[in-house]
């Protein structure tokens, strides 16, 4: 509890009190950032909650953007974006990793270099929705897999995140979360099943 009084301060120094504005810059009013959070899960598959969250956001009339770096759909993309609740915009990969099976990737540089072109534009548009401030939440999902495939870089992120400019929150979940993010985090929960 904050307890405050005029009788604190000295009639005499009016320092105090007043604001020397004599040497006053121009200063540029700035919306405080969200908060980070990061959902971490031992297996992949776990944050249907988030999902759930973010449809009820989007129908509480926030603006929210979720992309989904692994998992792909067909004519999915940046392009063919699903809108839903008139405020949710999903996003998946046009070409992603859990369309294919491994060994099929494997064996395929063609299909692993398409795979990595399609992750590699969504993390750029990403970007430009961290850094536009159009967004109250923004949902990175499983973004920590596709840095430990060596897609994303994580220093990258990580520039992103200290410049973003979001008034709501960044999500972010995955499996294997690399320890200069969690400690960047302002929450950080972990899904057991």
């Amino acid at each position: 509890m904050v307890n405050s009084s005029t009788s604190n301060y000295s009639k005499g120094d009016l320092d105090v009190v007043n604001i020397n504005t004599a040497n006053k810059i121009n200063l540029k009013k700035f919306a405080q950032n969200g908060q980070i959070q990061i959902y971490q899960s031992p297996h992949r598959g776990s944050y249907s909650t988030i999902i759930r969250d973010s449809l009820r956001n989007a129908a509480l009339g926030k603006k929210v953007l979720l992309i989904q770096f692994i998992k792909g759909g067909v004519n999915q993309g940046i392009a063919n974006a699903v809108k839903l609740c008139g405020n949710l915009t999903w996003v998946r990969s046009s070409n992603s990793l859990d369309q294919y099976n491994s060994e099929e990737i494997e064996n395929n540089e063609n299909l692993k270099q398409s795979i990595f072109e399609s992750t590699n534009e969504l993390w750029n548009f990403c970007k430009k929705e961290l850094l536009s401030g159009e967004n109250d939440q923004i949902i990175l999902d499983e973004i920590f897999l596709a840095i430990e495939m060596k897609i994303i870089d994580k220093d990258d992120l990580i520039s992103t995140l200290e410049n973003r400019f979001i008034s709501g929150d960044v999500i972010l979940t995955g499996t294997c979360i690399p320890k200069d993010l969690l400690l960047m985090a302002n929450q950080i929960t972990e899904l057991r099943s």
